[in-house]
């Protein structure tokens, strides 16, 4: 984890970050890669749909999020946006050596 320089880089490497495409000030996020790790990545997404399932019954900020951003955005959009945010949580407990 130590050899990305943050959350960030680490999630990008997996392809989890969507394209970012900017001129003149205004930024544009497109869809997401298919470059990296492809079994961490599909672990991730899955990760992601079981926390999906059981947000409803979740007590957690986690939870919290996911059902807000469902809400909101379509299902496949929600399981990326949470692999995003697993990868970057497990970056950050991998570098800071926490648990």
């Amino acid at each position: 984890a130590k050899d990305y320089g943050n959350a960030r880089d680490f999630a990008a490497s997996l392809g989890l970050v969507p394209r970012q495409y900017s001129t003149g000030g205004k930024s544009k996020l497109l869809g997401i890669s298919k470059r990296g790790d492809k079994s961490l990545r599909r672990l991730l997404v899955q990760c992601a749909r079981v926390i999906m399932q059981n947000a409803p019954r979740g007590k957690s900020a986690m939870a919290a999020w996911t059902m807000a951003l469902m809400q909101r955005r379509h299902s496949n959009i929600v399981a990326c946006a949470l692999a995003n945010k697993l990868a970057r949580v497990v970056w950050a407990v991998l570098a800071k050596g926490g648990e």
